[in-house]
């Protein structure tokens, strides 16, 4: 969250209009009118990651007892190798797609390129990543306009990348001022084009007083030439449109820095802050889900005798926290884990219901709590408390009634141990049969907003990876693209840069289980459905207009797994959505892989196969092909196989380096 405070004196209606917007007091003012009337703006930034960071060291000292110490050089390899290897999930700043593959492709080893990085993920500095990135990997080759820039540009490999290094620019090549060559920073970044041109003219040639005496000596006279002068104030003026400047970058870059040593070192409890930092937004939960199993962090679900409130850390795995299922709430959910903390565990559900009988919990939220599984560790199923719960909390009730007016029944006399005899008597549960697995899963769902305990196209992955061409993360990266504000030639930067393969209209193939169908009629009387299919990362919107509609049949209805054909529908400030061509139940017929080891292979042969990828490559009933190197096997697209195009490949790299196998 991002704030704009006036700061003044005195109250700021003596100064300027207000008005009330969203209960809150604002300006009639823009921010240059306030500036302009030497009014003092200040930016404050609310960052979510600074809790995650706080919280991650409150759980470390809770389950560790350690005191966690921050390296003071940010030098620490294992923390960098997170970027290395790709794996930015959750680190601040530094989680988006096009963001990961530059710092793959980039390998960075120190704060300065964590900084430019941040710095240069950005539109105008950003078509200056791949001569960042060849200057770190190729030391000592970097280009200059004029050898003049080289003290100033060398520390990020000859590009001009923070907002500093235009002032220090101006400074040192042309003699201005402190002062001057800030305004001359400013005016870029504000895109004031009149200041611009006049300031071109001084940064050139210079600018002298009435009596001749010199003010600025300008480039020309401090030796550089004319035409290069030029281009240096043009490779300015366009990078200092959106540039930061380093302080701010460097201060990005230590928060990122901070997320990954904890991730590195800790990273059952960072996982688990930050999975409480996103409680109620299902669009996030699912990835860093999907991310804790990569890191190998098991997702325990929520029990009655284990969970706290929010996600907590045990033995290096993550409980689901009760406050976090639906239809629950926070006060029930403290009351609970007060009572149990007080007064012990509860020794079976009708304990549980007996001492929450004069607390905040009603029939729903009990309900709730057994369809999220949290009293499977009691005897009873859970299909046998779903039909028991309402009578056996009906029978407390009348018990406290009759309490309350001086009844006592023979449940009430003789010793404890006889007492809880007679409690088997006193309730009775409706015995049934648990039920079945995909039931469960579909309860989990519908409580948790997630799958817990498994995920109905988890033995599916493998399948549908190499069957689909998109998922519900890239749906996402596809939606901050375009509603990131930015507007063309910018906007097609970001794109490439961030390597999107996507466009409107592309065909695409996207797989999952439906959740929901809202059927709806339009002008014309034909029937559509906006379905929303879940994959393993998320849910997407599916639109389905008549003729697909009516192709899908009986394969349209909630709860089934199905692959969906059809093309993308992008539109800025709107989310992207399917629109479909083809329904149908996903199979799980096996699929063919082409393994191709290049192990022994030489540069020549690899130079070779690499050339016939490129030539048979494609995306429609196609073979999946898997590149081995070693103990290493890389997923590489799509190839069209036949016999002839797979004796090719025999040939290049030898027989017993090309399986065509079945999984």
């Amino acid at each position: 969250m991002l704030a704009g405070v006036v700061i003044t004196k005195e109250p700021v209606d003596t100064y300027v209009p207000l008005y009330v917007r969203d209960g809150q007091n604002s300006t009639q003012y823009i921010m240059t009118t306030l500036e302009e009337l030497g009014l003092l703006k200040m930016d404050f930034l609310g960052l979510r990651t600074l809790t995650v960071i706080q919280d991650t060291i409150d759980l470390v000292k809770e389950n560790r007892g350690i005191d966690v110490e921050f390296d003071q050089e940010m030098a620490d390899p294992k923390v960098y190798k997170l970027w290395q290897e790709g794996k930015s999930c959750g680190i601040f700043q530094f989680e988006s797609q096009g963001m990961t593959n530059f710092m793959k492709e980039l390998k960075p080893d120190c704060l300065e390129d964590l900084i430019a990085g941040v710095s240069l993920y950005r539109p105008g500095p950003m078509d200056q990543i791949p001569r960042y990135v060849k200057g770190k990997l190729n030391p000592g080759h970097n280009e200059y306009t004029h050898p003049r820039l080289e003290p100033i540009l060398n520390v990020t490999y000859g590009c001009m990348v923070y907002q500093e290094q235009v002032m220090q620019i101006v400074r040192d090549l042309a003699g201005y001022s402190l002062g001057r060559a800030d305004l001359v920073r400013r005016a870029m970044g504000k895109k004031k084009l009149d200041v611009m041109a006049k300031e071109r003219e001084i940064f050139i040639h210079g600018q002298v007083d009435e009596e001749g005496k010199v003010i600025v000596p300008g480039c020309v006279r401090n030796g550089i030439d004319e035409k290069s002068a030029n281009k240096i104030f043009d490779e300015m003026a366009e990078f200092a449109k959106y540039a930061f400047n380093k302080s701010h970058a460097a201060c990005y870059a230590v928060v990122a820095y901070r997320t990954a040593y904890l991730k590195a070192y800790y990273p059952a409890e960072f996982m688990a802050a930050t999975l409480n930092s996103f409680l109620g937004n299902l669009d996030k939960i699912p990835q860093y889900i999907d991310e804790c199993k990569l890191l190998g962090i098991e997702i325990l679900k929520p029990e009655i005798n284990k969970s706290n409130t929010k996600f907590t850390v045990e033995d290096g795995k993550i409980r689901f926290g009760l406050g976090s299922i639906k239809n629950v709430g926070t006060v029930p959910v403290n009351n609970m884990v007060k009572e149990r903390k007080q007064k012990g565990p509860y020794k079976g559900f009708t304990d549980f219901c007996e001492r929450m009988a004069e607390e905040a919990v009603n029939k729903k939220c009990v309900e709730s709590l057994i369809k999220a599984g949290a009293f499977s560790e009691f005897e009873q199923t859970r299909s046998t408390l779903l039909a028991s719960f309402e009578s056996i909390m009906d029978t407390i009730q009348n018990g406290k009634k009759k309490g309350m007016k001086g009844q006592v029944s023979m449940f009430d006399l003789g010793t404890k141990e006889e007492r809880e005899q007679l409690n088997e008597i006193k309730y009775v549960f409706e015995e049934h049969k648990e039920l079945p697995n995909k039931e469960l899963l579909s309860l989990e769902k519908e409580m948790l907003g997630i799958y817990i305990s498994g995920h109905p196209l988890e033995k599916l992955r493998t399948q549908i990876e190499s069957q689909t061409n998109i998922d519900t993360m890239r749906l996402r990266e596809i939606d901050e693209q375009m509603n990131s504000n930015l507007k063309e030639p910018e906007m097609e930067l970001l794109k490439q840069n961030t390597k999107s393969k996507y466009r409107d209209g592309q065909t695409v193939k996207y797989a999952g289980i439906i959740s929901s169908i809202k059927k709806k009629y339009t002008k014309n009387n034909k029937i559509m459905a906006f379905v929303t299919i879940e994959d393993l990362y998320g849910a997407a919107e599916i639109i389905v207009f008549e003729n697909a509609y009516l192709k899908a049949g009986r394969s349209l209805v909630e709860e089934n797994i199905v692959m969906i054909e059809g093309r993308l529908s992008i539109r800025e400030e709107d989310t992207t959505t399917i629109i479909a061509n083809e329904i149908r139940d996903f199979g799980e017929q096996k699929q063919k892989i082409l393994m191709l080891d290049i192990t022994n292979a030489s540069e020549e042969e690899k130079e070779k196969l690499r050339g016939a990828l490129r030539y048979f490559n494609g995306d429609k009933n196609n073979i999946n092909v898997q590149i081995k190197m070693g103990e290493e096997t890389k997923p590489c697209g799509q190839l069209y196989i036949t016999e002839p195009i797979l004796e090719v490949f025999q040939n290049m790299i030898g027989p017993e380096n090309v399986i065509l196998k079945e999984i």
